[in-house]
């Protein structure tokens, strides 16, 4: 089994949940750091917790991490937060490329065969769509600077150290479990309970990834020596309008009072956000497979049990 560790970084989170399922059914001794416990996986066997922050410098210096060979690591840590610079935004550098580094300075490299980076879309910034790996990154926060920072920098080894990492830039994922205050999530609850909610006049085309062609797409690339060094867009390749998208979970669930309008849109958005995937297709051989109707009828029916529960 020592051959076999992989090491999960934000593995409570929503898709760090489904990676260390996933990872555990594939029959990987697993390593989960968290800042939180998850009781569904604690007397889980073939799982190690650790509760910690890995932005904070201590945590390179507990060596935790060093004497134990992973194989493996996937890095799913962080929250997508918005926050300008000076209201928030150095934590979320701390969280999101600090942390990076406090972690690639605690492990032992040299047993590393794979090593995947979650990134985000929101680094194309203004790009015009369908946006391509190519085009040089345009930050347009704090958030997606952090993540184009970390993605130099794993480019960077992989050039110069032949460090076996891959840059998944993915573009929106959804599903069940997902926390409840992002988008999908209170379009849909506010639809249940037939509601009033604000919404944008959703006039943005995005790209809504389900999560289990997300993990199919992390495992590809985890063994694909292909991958290394390079990014690569993660997404559904049909691009949606917001306000299409939730005219649809509307008619789904039969009720639900959406306020188009009434949110505005956040500051230099990209109103075209959706990238190519024909370099997931050729490099990971990977197509995604739930069409939207699919996912939302299975994300619909989690949260339906969720206000039940």
């Amino acid at each position: 089994m020592e051959k076999n560790n992989i090491l999960i970084i934000g593995g409570n989170g929503f898709i760090g949940q489904y990676v260390v399922r996933e990872s555990l059914r594939k029959g990987f001794k697993v390593y989960n750091i968290s800042l939180n416990e998850n009781k569904s996986f604690i007397e889980r066997k073939n799982i190690i917790n650790y509760y910690c922050d890995i932005s904070e410098h201590d945590f390179v210096q507990k060596n935790i991490l060093d004497k134990i060979p992973f194989k493996y690591i996937i890095n799913c840590s962080g929250f997508g937060k918005h926050n300008g610079f000076w209201n928030g935004g150095v934590k979320v550098i701390k969280d999101h490329y600090l942390g990076l580094l406090n972690v690639l300075e605690s492990i032992n490299y040299k047993s590393i065969e794979g090593f995947v980076q979650l990134c985000t879309s929101d680094v194309y910034g203004d790009y015009i769509a369908p946006q391509k790996e190519y085009l040089r990154e345009k930050s347009i926060s704090p958030y997606s600077a952090s993540k184009t920072a970390a993605t130099h920098l794993l480019q960077m080894l992989y050039r110069t150290e032949e460090f076996p990492a891959k840059i998944l830039r993915l573009f929106l994922p959804y599903g069940p479990g997902q926390s409840l205050n992002m988008f999908l999530p209170q379009v849909i609850l506010g639809c249940l309970k037939d509601k009033e909610f604000p919404v944008s006049l959703g006039e943005q085309y995005r790209d809504f990834l389900y999560i289990d062609d997300l993990i199919d797409a992390i495992f590809l690339s985890l063994k694909s020596e292909k991958a290394n060094g390079e990014v690569i867009n993660i997404a559904s390749g049909n691009p949606i309008k917001i306000k299409e998208m939730v005219q649809k979970v509307q008619k789904m669930i039969g009720r639900g009072k959406p306020q188009f309008g009434k949110y505005p849109y956040r500051k230099n958005e990209n109103m075209m956000l959706y990238g190519s995937i024909e370099k997931a297709r050729t490099i990971l051989n990977w197509e995604p497979s739930t069409n939207i109707n699919l996912g939302l009828s299975k994300t619909i029916e989690y949260y339906k049990k969720i206000i039940k529960g």
